[in-house]
C-alpha cells in the first residue's frame, strides 16, 4: 500500500493571513522599548563608579577577595 504524501498545505486563507500579518508587523514593537533601554543604560554607566565612591578601601577589598574565591572555587 503506498505511503500517503505528507506534503500538508495550509488553507490558503490562513497563509494569506499569515503573509499579511508578517509583511505588516511594525519592527518597533518587537523586543524592547527603546527609551526604556536608553533609561537602564543611563543607570547602568554611572552605576559601578557610584557604588565604589561610596565604598571605603577596606570594603572594596573584601568585595574583592570574595570574587577571587568564587572565581577559584569553579
Amino acid at each position: 500500500m503506498p505511503k500517503r504524501s505528507s506534503n500538508k498545505r495550509k488553507d490558503t486563507n490562513v497563509l494569506a493571513s499569515e503573509i499579511v500579518k508578517e509583511a505588516t508587523q511594525d519592527t518597533d514593537t518587537q523586543g524592547k522599548n527603546p527609551n526604556a533601554v536608553a533609561l537602564g543604560r543611563l543607570g547602568g554607566l554611572k552605576g559601578g563608579k557610584a557604588r565604589a565612591s561610596k565604598l571605603t578601601s577596606e570594603q572594596r577589598r573584601d568585595i574583592a577577595k570574595k570574587a577571587a574565591q568564587t572565581r577559584w572555587q569553579k
